[in-house]
């Protein structure tokens, strides 16, 4: 287990093998994400959920969060790990742990609460989305001050297509109904990737295509389509301490 040292303790709960290009230039997703969420006094750890390795029931009250990662599984599927995922989110959701779940983590997420994730009917979304906020996002969201529509780097063919009649739908997007959700004041999942940088998205095309998840046409749409738009990456760091660290 990787650790970054601290007072307040997270977890990042890494579905997802590193490739060579982001373990190069960022020390792996889990630098990614400490890049984006980490401040000072903090201690940061990761757990390799896709190889079974998990926090200990014992030490689950020492954690002041978690972060679920994207991945390249799928989050209707029945990988034992996937299920052993599913059965601690439960347990954590229990002791009312702040959770928040990105792309395939926002989907586990779903699904664990109780509701139904497949694929998209539409496909692949892939490259930057702009996606439209509620209106009635909890204070210490709405208080950040956010423009109503918000850029975001998009990598998933999976969606969250119904959510337990306890969650609210907090965005959507022209191309996905649920790009956003809160459950409680302690769950909150997002479709999309606040932590990618436009040259992992980039990197990620490459390897969808050499994985033949996309075809060549595809791919060039992609690129046309994030060279158009910048994410707007200081908005969602806002956004997502101020939920991982606050309260809704």
């Amino acid at each position: 287990m990787e650790k970054v040292g601290g007072n307040k303790r997270f977890a990042v709960l890494l579905c997802a093998d590193d490739s060579e290009y982001v373990r190069k230039m960022y020390g792996g997703y889990f630098g990614v994400f400490v890049r984006m969420l980490a401040e000072e006094g903090e201690t940061w750890e990761v757990y390799k959920v896709a190889c079974g390795e998990f926090p200990e029931e014992d030490e689950l009250g020492l954690y002041d969060g978690f972060v679920i990662t994207g991945s390249c599984s799928d989050a209707h599927g029945n990988d034992t790990w996937v299920r052993d995922l599913l059965a601690f989110l439960k347990k954590l959701d229990s002791m009312n742990k702040k959770i928040l779940g990105i792309c395939f983590g926002h989907q586990i997420l779903g699904r664990a609460l109780g509701g139904k994730v497949t694929r998209s009917p539409t496909g692949w979304d892939l490259g930057v989305r702009t996606i439209t906020l509620s209106s009635s996002l909890p204070f210490a969201l709405s208080s950040l001050d956010l423009p109503s529509r918000l850029s975001i780097i998009e990598c998933h063919r999976d969606e969250i297509r119904e959510l337990p009649a306890k969650a609210e739908v907090i965005a959507w997007s022209d191309k996905t109904g649920i790009e956003m959700f809160r459950y409680g004041d302690h769950i909150m999942g997002i479709q999309g990737h606040p932590e990618y940088t436009k040259d992992i998205l980039l990197h990620l095309i490459d390897r969808l295509i050499q994985r033949d998840y996309i075809v060549d046409a595809f791919a060039v749409q992609a690129r046309e389509r994030a060279a158009l738009w910048d994410p707007d990456k200081e908005a969602w760091k806002r956004l997502c301490v101020t939920f991982l660290k606050g309260r809704l």
